[in-house]
């Protein structure tokens, strides 16, 4: 198959995906830098998916896997067939999150997706000159793809859209909420917000209760909800379970390490959880269970993973992939410790098999701030109850605790020191080509994926 226009030379390809052979691949690629993407032409009867982080973008190809095997255990043709799925990336500023958008875009470059990358949020005019882009292809779409129905720039797009055929991929644990509040007829909120509505939610109001009724299944609209998360369908709506097939197909098994990972949380970032019980809950877990190494989340300041480095003495990761490719790839510790979050339900589903134990700490409810939502806690104890496979700890003895934070020696005693960098940890055991260099800041072509960064 030639090249697509635009596009030079042969495509690097990622570690551990399918080789460039037309057989290997299921749709047609085209290049990720420049006007040529932001153009990318969308086929009749398209699948339009639109996803804004990382973790979005990887459920898209898990359910985009899902759908062609599901339609060849019935029989028929390939559910998406070759040019069909375009994938718009509504890029957002925090540059964590772009970096493993552009890894991720890579992936799904190298298993033949049209990525279409947008700076949907690149200054005042942007978001009119991306949705005016995009008001053609939601038109002709047959099928529309989202990651976060919360998102308010996906429910403006959901306005403009006459596709009849809706899919929810997981967004992780709002995945839950959303699906309690659609059965509940209720008002699309996250559920760590806080307090009544202000001036732009009541604004924005009626374009969000139009994009919940495109999100209702009717006579003639079909609405399905592709996870991993234990979720209830409301009436009417297609629960699709997301058993990570893609990931396991394409990745691992993993070599094990002899020690325990700890899986870092945003819930200090999101005003849920006091920054000194964080530090206090990760002191106590780093020294209960011997942990090395501390996965950050793309949204963790910066301060905060330098006080963990430092005052704890855990070596810092900061992944740039989803952590489900991340422990698929290894090198993984034999235990993931993680807080209440998506991991713990779907890590369990990525390294079966593997002799991973994946544990969950709860969260006190002494931890939360007086800024926290009063749902809070229920909401986070509910995602630890419902994990299935995983082993539950207790919050531990800094629950409420007066004891200072620094009570307890570190695990590794060691004079005063300035914080150390973050850390690749060891590549991956399966042969994989040379990877390039981290991608500049501004969308670009992304380099090869690495296991961190």
């Amino acid at each position: 198959m030639n090249p697509p226009a635009g596009e030079t030379g042969p495509r690097p390809e990622a570690a551990g995906t399918p080789d460039s052979s037309g057989a290997a691949r299921r749709f047609r690629a085209l290049p990720l830098d420049g006007a040529m993407v932001s153009a990318a032409p969308l086929a009749p009867q398209a699948t339009l998916a639109f996803v804004e982080s990382p973790v979005q973008l990887l459920n898209v190809l898990e359910w985009a896997y899902s759908d062609v095997q599901r339609a060849r255990r019935a029989g028929g043709p390939e559910a998406t067939a070759p040019q069909d799925l375009t994938v718009v990336v509504l890029s957002p500023h925090d540059p964590m999150t772009r970096g493993q958008l552009r890894r991720m875009a890579e992936l799904a470059r190298d298993e033949g997706v049209i990525v279409r990358w947008e700076d949907a949020r690149g200054g005042a005019g942007a978001p009119i000159k991306t949705i005016g882009g995009l008001r053609g292809p939601l038109r002709r779409a047959a099928r529309i793809v989202i990651g976060d129905p919360f998102s308010r720039y996906v429910q403006l797009l959901l306005t403009l859209t006459r596709a009849k055929d809706l899919v929810v991929v997981d967004d992780g644990t709002a995945t839950m909420e959303f699906i309690s509040q659609l059965a509940k007829g209720e008002p699309l909120v996250r559920w760590h917000r806080r307090g009544s509505r202000g001036p732009r939610d009541l604004v924005f109001a009626p374009v969000s209760a139009t994009a919940r009724r495109r999100l209702t299944p009717g006579d003639k609209r079909r609405v399905e909800v592709f996870s991993s998360m234990p979720v209830e369908p409301p009436a009417g709506v297609t629960i699709t379970a997301n058993d990570f097939a893609w990931t396991r197909a394409r990745f691992g098994p993993p070599r094990l390490t002899g020690g325990t990972d700890l899986v870092g949380t945003s819930l200090v970032e999101t005003g849920v959880v006091d920054l000194e019980r964080y530090l206090e809950a990760v002191g106590s877990l780093t020294r209960a269970h011997g942990a090395t190494r501390y996965f950050a989340h793309r949204r963790e300041s910066t301060e905060k993973l330098s006080r963990i480095a430092h005052e704890v003495g855990l070596e810092i990761v900061r992944p740039d992939l989803p952590l489900e490719l991340i422990a698929r790839r290894g090198p993984i510790g034999h235990t993931i410790v993680s807080f209440p979050s998506t991991v713990v339900h779907t890590l369990p589903l990525a390294l079966v098999g593997t002799g991973v134990e994946v544990a969950v700490c709860d969260v006190d409810p002494a931890w939360l701030t007086s800024n926290a939502s009063p749902r809070a806690q229920g909401f986070l104890s509910g995602v630890t109850g419902t994990a299935r496979d995983v082993r539950r700890l207790n919050s531990g003895p800094t629950a409420g605790s007066s004891q200072p934070r620094d009570a307890a020696p570190p695990r590794d005693p060691a004079p005063p020191r300035d914080p150390p960098p973050p850390r690749d940890p060891a590549p991956p055991r399966d042969p994989a080509p040379p990877r390039d260099p981290a991608p500049p800041a501004n969308p670009g072509p992304p380099a090869a994926p690495v296991a961190a960064s």
